[in-house]
């Protein structure tokens, strides 16, 4: 009888040593919690550092999106550094002025409140000076904060130039293309956008 008793004792302690040594273990690919989704838009498809620096004549699709008539709409902000040309904290008073730029002309004479702006050349020369190809690498070279300006925007900078002294306006209105969907305009620092209330060929 004790001969049973201790082995029924044995074979409880055995069981219940080897209940003790099983782990819990889940199967990862059975997990019922979501995966967290990779915002695409954060992360930058181009992470040159730099902007390509080069004069080349625009694109068919960036000079499609270029020509029009455009409407001042509205004061975006400043850049970095301002001077007292750009009137910090309102900017100039462009809002709802209007600048015409076509194969065969740009007009600034739209900007009715400053004749220091106003400007009109025919036959202009349109050309690509700089292209950004991320925000990182835009304010890294411009070192303006444009709002909206996503990680992946690629931003154009354009010049206006006469063709015959290939030398640009002489006032101070320099364009931005973001994307081919935005147009931005700078005036010494004060950051305006338009937008296109034309269309022309």
């Amino acid at each position: 009888m004790k001969k049973i008793l201790l082995v029924c004792i044995m074979i409880m302690l055995m069981l219940a040593s080897a209940c003790g040594n099983v782990e819990m273990t889940s199967n990862p690919n059975t997990s019922s919690e979501p995966k967290p989704e990779t915002d695409e838009s954060i992360i930058p498809k181009n992470t040159s550092e730099y902007c390509t620096v080069e004069r080349i004549n625009l694109d068919n699709e960036t000079e499609k999106y270029f020509y029009g008539t455009w409407k001042v709409e509205k004061l975006l902000g400043f850049a970095n550094s301002y001077n007292d040309a750009s009137e910090y904290p309102t900017g100039q008073k462009f809002i709802g002025d209007e600048i015409i730029i076509k194969k065969d002309l740009f007009s600034s004479k739209g900007l009715k409140k400053y004749k220091k702006y106003q400007y009109e050349l025919k036959n202009p020369l349109y050309q690509i000076t700089a292209a950004c190809y991320n925000s990182d690498s835009f304010y890294r070279y411009y070192k303006i904060d444009i709002p909206d300006l996503d990680i992946n925007d690629v931003v154009k900078a354009i010049e206006i130039s006469d063709p015959s002294t290939k030398l640009s306006i002489p006032v101070g209105l320099s364009f931005f293309v973001v994307n081919n969907d935005r147009l931005i305009l700078l005036s010494e620092a004060t950051i305006f956008e338009l937008k296109k209330i034309t269309f022309t060929d």
